[in-house]
């Protein structure tokens, strides 16, 4: 059965929900800057048992914000942003209940074996969440990495998933070219995901409405969950609130 899962987006030091294909060194096209820190989120998190939600640093500038959220909810959020082997074991201590990598993965655009392996080494597979976040290409969809912008010749496929199911606990797939537009979902990525994912998937990009949880659920067979960012109430939006993810999960 899908499920919501929150998060917390932090850029340049704050809570905001940005179109995630704008993001670069200058800033980033903005929908909402929330008046609240980490804290705020994850204390409100907490309190409703959401379990399963992403603390994004989305660049530089966010690290005692991140911490700040990871203490306030220990075990209960995921942490991602400039993880690599060296600082993966701080995010894990500071109460992350993982911690998710992409570009870290990734040298001269192709995909390194080798880092996984150790990044492998300090988290465990069960702690490590592999982000293939990705954008739309003639054949299908490839990873993006260094905020979106590059597109590597990694292909999120059968294949790619298949091969990496086993390396890690879950996957993260923000689908970029919809990110923060919420024009609706990826339908043909997220029934890709249904298809070939046999581990625990989080799909975010494009999330309007409480209704985008049934579609995703029609769509995946129940296998990929929902983050919905810019639409919901907490984050400025009015497309869906916050109570009605809560009830569509403890229903």
């Amino acid at each position: 059965m899908t499920k919501f899962r929150p998060c917390i987006d932090l850029h340049q030091g704050q809570v905001k929900q940005i179109v995630g294909g704008s993001l670069n060194d200058q800033g980033a096209d903005t929908n909402y800057v929330s008046p609240y820190d980490a804290k705020y989120y994850a204390d409100l998190y907490r309190q409703h048992d959401l379990t399963g939600g992403h603390v994004i640093a989305l660049g530089p500038g966010n690290k005692e914000q991140a911490l700040l959220a990871l203490k306030t909810w220990p075990g209960g959020l995921q942490f991602g942003g400039g993880v690599n082997a060296d600082n993966a074991a701080d995010f894990l201590d500071a109460g992350a209940s993982h911690v998710i990598v992409t570009s870290y993965l990734f040298e001269n655009g192709q995909f390194s074996w080798q880092r996984l392996e150790q990044v492998k080494a300090v988290t465990g597979a069960e702690r490590l969440i592999l982000d293939l976040s990705c954008r739309r290409t003639e054949s299908g969809w490839n990873i993006a990495t260094d905020r979106w912008q590059t597109v590597t010749e990694t292909a999120v496929n059968s294949d790619t998933l298949e091969q990496l199911s086993e390396h890690c606990a879950e996957f993260l797939i923000h689908a970029a070219d919809v990110e923060g537009l919420q024009a609706g979902i990826d339908q043909e990525l997220v029934e890709m995901l249904g298809q070939h994912c046999s581990i625990p998937v989080t799909y975010a990009g494009g999330a309007r409405a409480l209704q985008d949880l049934e579609l995703v659920d029609q769509l995946s067979g129940g296998k990929v969950d929902l983050t919905i960012g810019s639409a919901l109430d907490i984050f400025g939006g009015d497309g869906v609130t916050l109570e009605e993810c809560i009830a569509w999960n403890n229903r």
